[in-house]
């Protein structure tokens, strides 16, 4: 047993070197053309970025030379929702090419100023279900709680923008307190999601407040936060964040790749140290249209999450929050990709398609129908190759458990906890 432990110490520090070797690399052509005089420290220091951050038609014009769309895009939503970069992402955008992935993530149309029908302020019916400001309970057993209303960088396809833009007002503590107290009294809360805005956008000392206090609440078993910051500010995961999110497990991080070209080694250094320290990072991409809504793109995307540990969670069909109409695909194209990757790549590789539905009815998930027939002893398929094969259904279909009263108890499974009723 000590030989083994002392073999995975000498595995994780010669990861740690590998790891380190990479991030020394020479500087990518984008840090190079746009902040060339930022030193080592500086570019690894995450509150440097922020402070660095392109957050203006004209600053961002001395980085880009935008296309007419993006100019008018950047001047129209200026009054609409925040525009936001950090120098690291920036560093991403091919400065040539109008349809780079992160370039379309993070610089706004002119589309984006314009509301179509259909499309909602509050796309995913949160706002009906804030019994206070910082918590939304939707789910029977699960609340999100919301820390802070500021990311690092400003999606274009946020679909909480009417938050992140600003207009609501940053969150208190007093607030997230009441969202602590909302807590403790709901015993049916066992599973709480951290987001916002992006959680790790606090200082460690006050992250490690908020989590103390959903830990103290004894009937809370699972704690999530959902962040971009592996994405788009990966300096921030360093190894004193990573300790402290390893004293609150079971918590897992639920992060936000969309696109193969966000995989850099920056990003995987981050990705590896949340896992070294014990913290399952699972990945939720959202399909965009030109952006990666290929096979190509997602199966690309889906593989290299893999080797950085990261499991591919969901691909979530795009939100009707207003002004991303251009970039929604149809329903039809998510099946299809789902179709073109299962069978021909892992099955860890494929994630679930998620639609949350518009108003507030949750998640639903689709895939592929591969059902041929359906016969009084047998079903027929088709595989992925699309060759048909039979299965035959069994005799007895009795599929109650005897052991579950014994283990469970009698009728456990009626007590399901009621949602909050609201005014």
């Amino acid at each position: 047993m000590l030989a083994l432990a002392r073999g995975r110490l000498r595995a994780i520090v010669l990861d740690r070197r590998l790891r380190a070797k990479h991030l020394a690399r020479p500087m990518s052509s984008g840090r190079k053309q746009f902040f060339p005089n930022a030193t080592d420290a500086e570019w690894r220091d995450w509150r440097w970025q922020l402070r660095h951050g392109v957050r203006s038609l004209a600053e961002l014009e001395r980085y880009i030379r935008l296309t007419d769309d993006e100019r008018r895009g950047c001047a129209e939503t200026s009054g609409i929702f925040r525009l936001g970069i950090s120098p690291y992402y920036l560093s991403l955008i091919d400065p040539d090419h109008p349809y780079c992935p992160v370039r379309m993530q993070s610089i706004p149309v002119a589309e984006e100023a314009h509301t179509h029908p259909g499309e909602l302020r509050d796309p995913l019916g949160e706002d009906r279900h804030r019994p206070v400001r910082a918590i939304v309970h939707k789910y029977p057993d699960r609340v999100l709680l919301l820390a802070v209303d500021h990311c690092s960088v400003y999606c274009r396809h946020c679909t909480r923008r009417r938050i992140t833009s600003g207009e609501e007002g940053g969150i208190s503590r007093e607030e997230l307190q009441e969202a602590i107290a909302y807590l403790r009294g709901h015993p049916e809360v066992r599973d709480v999601l951290v987001s916002g805005g992006d959680p790790l956008l606090l200082s460690t000392a006050r992250l490690l407040e908020l989590l103390e206090g959903i830990r103290r609440v004894p009937h809370v078993e699972i704690v999530r936060i959902g962040t971009r910051i592996p994405v788009c500010l990966p300096m921030r995961v360093d190894d004193e964040l990573a300790r402290a999110l390893r004293t609150f497990a079971p918590l897992f991080v639920v992060t936000h790749f969309n696109h193969a070209k966000e995989i850099t080694p920056e990003a995987r250094e981050a990705c590896a140290r949340l896992v070294d320290y014990g913290i399952p990072v699972e990945n939720q991409a959202v399909l965009m249209r030109r952006v990666n809504s290929s096979a190509r793109a997602i199966k690309d995307l889906m593989q290299k999450c893999l080797t950085m540990r990261v499991r591919p969670y969901y691909l979530h069909q795009m939100d009707v929050a207003e002004g991303l109409e251009h970039l929604r695909t149809p329903l039809s194209r998510g099946v299809e990709i789902l179709r073109e990757l299962r069978g021909w790549t892992s099955g860890l590789a494929v994630p679930h398609l998620a639609v949350d539905l518009p108003g507030g009815g949750g998640k639903v998930t689709m895939q592929p129908d591969y059902v041929l027939e359906k016969r009084a002893r047998e079903t027929v398929f088709r595989n992925y190759r699309g060759e048909r094969f039979s299965y035959p259904e069994p005799r007895e279909t009795d599929c109650n458990v005897p052991y579950d009263e014994v283990f469970y108890g009698a009728r456990q499974e009626d007590r399901r906890p009621r949602l909050p009723v609201l005014p």
